[in-house]
């Protein structure tokens, strides 16, 4: 499926671009929907726009509690807030879960650069204990180490979002606008646009 560039696509890479001097504009709440029917959210790092395309990468563990609930609902939900700026994006879609197990060898080959474009410390934290299981002491092992030429580990996974809908909200201008795509007749995602009152 291809994609028309997204007309809020530039509203975030200029957010991101004022904000770069803050350590914290990488960082966006992702939630998921929980086994309960609950809202789980938790603080993410964004790791990119995967090449060609309006989809967000996001690294994470495939033991951590989220893989289980994206399998039993791939909806979630990015809230992304620009502290300089004033300007915060919701960003709704559906998420493919990418683990070592996938068929699709492209998506394995975006998951292996997805691995090699972070850092060793990064990719260290996969060699861990499970994520969320009570805390043992003698699970630490700082002698962990990591061959840097060495494929993904099996706990790494890649998660692509692919939005469909956008509510960006910029306060110091008091301007809010919402983004909806469809998809064409012809395969191509297409966005629409609404000013809506803040």
């Amino acid at each position: 499926m291809g994609t028309v560039t997204a007309p809020w696509k530039q509203l975030l890479l200029n957010a991101l671009e004022s904000n770069s001097h803050l350590k914290h504009s990488s960082f966006f709440q992702l939630a998921t929907v929980g086994y309960n029917g609950r809202p789980s959210n938790r603080t993410v790092v964004f790791r990119g726009f995967q090449e060609n395309s309006d989809s967000f990468q996001i690294n994470t563990d495939s033991r951590s509690h989220k893989i289980e609930e994206l399998k039993h609902c791939p909806f979630a939900e990015i809230c992304w807030y620009f502290t300089d700026s004033w300007e915060q994006f919701r960003i709704g879609g559906r998420i493919d879960v990418i683990d070592g197990s996938n068929p699709d060898t492209l998506k394995i080959q975006q998951r292996e650069k997805s691995w090699f474009a972070s850092s060793v410390k990064s990719r260290l934290q996969y060699l861990g204990p499970n994520p969320g299981l009570p805390f043992i002491s003698e699970q630490l092992n700082e002698e962990t180490s990591l061959d840097p030429s060495a494929g993904p580990v099996g706990a790494f996974c890649l998660l692509v979002l692919d939005p469909d809908q956008v509510d960006y909200l910029n306060l110091k201008n008091n301007q809010r606008v919402k983004f909806i795509s469809t998809i064409r007749s012809d395969g191509m995602k297409s966005w629409t646009s609404e000013m809506i009152n803040p």
